[in-house]
């Protein structure tokens, strides 16, 4: 769930400008959302008639964040990026600490969940986990299908953010993304034995803490 935030904000602080960091963490998150999406539904954990709702909806999300991104002068935008990763943050630390109040699900509400996921997860680097998974859990959805199907649709909602990034910045800036690529796929089997012997709780703290800490310095 941190992948994009931890990258985005990783890039941030070594003073890659924000569109072409969010463009590179999108590019590589392709090949990981592809795996993980596969894998959810071979365990059968997604929920299609969950995804038909979200994926439209944060795909159009993602596209607008991406074209808004890629036209706005980095430098500008870059104190409001920051300052939303900050927000996302205190939100994952805030919910280490929270129990998960489940309420009734309504469903007219996926769609405007998926269509500011996209965006935001666009505009900001990362996002679409903590935003939208955990307000599809806070709506009483089941979380195995949850997890698997917004897992899913994120390789859909990346897909069409990475295309709109090639085609606004063109692929000369973001050559840089194969590293991350190789890093990403490389660290993937650590991260699952991690998360298999770790608690979730410290480390939701311990993501969240990271990200707050390399974004706060550049809201002002």
């Amino acid at each position: 769930m941190a992948f994009g935030l931890l990258s985005t904000t990783s890039l941030l602080a070594v003073g890659v400008p924000p569109a072409t960091a969010s463009a590179m963490t999108h590019i590589t998150e392709v090949f990981t959302t592809a795996a993980s999406g596969a894998s959810h539904a071979y365990h059968r954990n997604i929920d299609w008639r969950l995804v038909a709702h979200l994926a439209p909806a944060g795909m159009i999300g993602g596209a607008l964040g991406a074209y808004g991104l890629a036209n706005v002068d980095g430098k500008v935008i870059e104190p409001f990026v920051s300052a939303y990763l900050v927000l996302v943050g205190v939100y994952i630390l805030l919910k280490a600490f929270r129990p998960l109040w489940l309420r009734e699900v309504k469903d007219w509400a996926v769609p405007y969940i998926g269509l500011a996921g996209g965006a935001l997860d666009a505009a900001g680097g990362g996002g679409w986990g903590p935003i939208v998974t955990t307000s599809l859990l806070g709506r009483g959805h089941e979380p195995k299908k949850v997890i698997g199907s917004t897992s899913l649709t994120e390789f859909a909602v990346t897909l069409t953010i990475s295309a709109t990034f090639v085609l606004t910045l063109g692929w000369s800036e973001l050559g840089a993304a194969v590293g991350l690529i190789l890093g990403g796929v490389l660290a993937a089997p650590i991260g699952a034995y991690v998360v298999k012997h770790l608690p979730v709780r410290p480390l939701m703290i311990a993501v969240s803490l990271v990200i707050i800490a390399t974004s706060a310095i550049r809201v002002f």
